[in-house]
């Protein structure tokens, strides 16, 4: 197919990208006396619907249906989304999984805006029909369901999946054909990869355990970071400063949450560059992550203000915007 096909997608997508939230409209989020101004203020902006009211998960769940809502509805290939759906597909593999397990079902537990919904899920691993998964899913399901039943070991069954959902990431950021996807995948797999290092040196797993969790991924080296955590917390900023995750090296000296604010902030950065694509994917990525980015931040202002937290120690936790 020519460049052309994403035109009439993209022109969409410039469309709704000036109701993106800015960085000033967060700003004037935090200055909200409480959470329920939060919600109204996003509500006024046309958030939720009428079945959302004011429940302020219902609305934020509303939100994303209607972020993949438009995407569903102009994209020419939904395949090479599937790096932003596996996250939320491997999470109703881990729920299904684990309640199949356990004898019991809670829809709470599932997200039904992905690929296999909460219910459906639930039915294949309770009928052991793993043929219906795509991809190595299958196997990761049987493999799963099987450790539980042997061991009762939730958080290596957790591993397991997770481990399984990054090679399933960086597997379909590969075969996207666009380097733009590929990019936000190699991407995704990293900072999994960085966050489960330090996770690992703070509560003293060994290499093992650290081989097991973390993908293989192109811009950084899975051994090096493994050797990096072995030897503290100093070590793994210093290893970031030799690779492209130099940025997060300092943030990552300050907070675990300042990290995890760098790590989304240079996602968005990444991204701003499709904001002058006509041709691309890219613009239809970026689109999409910029309102989950919005929605992450809607969700920590709503909970900080709901916990009393400070308008400063909401605003070390809240992330750029893409406008």
């Amino acid at each position: 197919m020519s460049d052309t096909k994403y035109t009439y997608a993209v022109a969409r997508i410039r469309a709704l990208e000036v109701s993106l939230f800015s960085d000033a409209f967060i700003e004037q989020l935090l200055a909200c006396r409480n959470a329920e101004q939060v919600l109204q203020s996003v509500i006024e902006k046309g958030w939720g619907g009428m079945d959302a009211g004011n429940d302020a998960e219902a609305v934020l769940k509303c939100e994303e249906e209607k972020a993949w809502a438009v995407i569903r509805d102009v994209a020419p290939d939904m395949r090479v989304f599937d790096v932003l759906s596996y996250p939320k597909l491997y999470h109703n593999l881990k729920a299904a999984v684990k309640e199949v397990y356990a004898g019991m079902k809670n829809p709470a537990m599932f997200y039904d805006d992905c690929p296999i919904p909460g219910e459906e899920m639930y039915r294949i691993i309770e009928n052991r029909d793993f043929a219906r998964l795509p991809g190595n899913m299958g196997r990761t399901a049987q493999e799963a369901l099987d450790l539980l039943l042997h061991t009762g070991d939730g958080q290596l069954c957790d591993i397991m999946i997770d481990r399984a959902a990054l090679d399933a990431i960086e597997e379909a950021g590969r075969q996207s054909g666009e380097k733009i996807i590929a990019d936000y995948a190699d991407t995704t797999v990293a900072i999994a990869d960085i966050k489960i290092a330090v996770r690992s040196q703070k509560t003293g797993k060994d290499a093992d355990f650290m081989r097991n969790a973390m993908a293989e991924c192109e811009s950084i080296s899975r051994d090096q970071l493994i050797r990096a955590a072995l030897s503290g917390a100093e070590e793994i900023a210093r290893y970031l400063e030799g690779t492209s995750y130099a940025g997060g090296a300092e943030s990552l000296r300050e907070s675990p949450s300042a990290f995890e604010r760098w790590c989304d902030n240079r996602m968005i950065e990444t991204l701003k560059s499709q904001k002058y694509e006509t041709f691309s994917v890219g613009p239809l990525l970026a689109y999409l992550v910029a309102r989950e980015t919005e929605i992450r931040t809607v969700r920590i202002i709503l909970t900080g203000k709901q916990n009393g937290f400070s308008d400063d120690a909401i605003r070390e936790r809240i992330r750029e915007m893409y406008v």
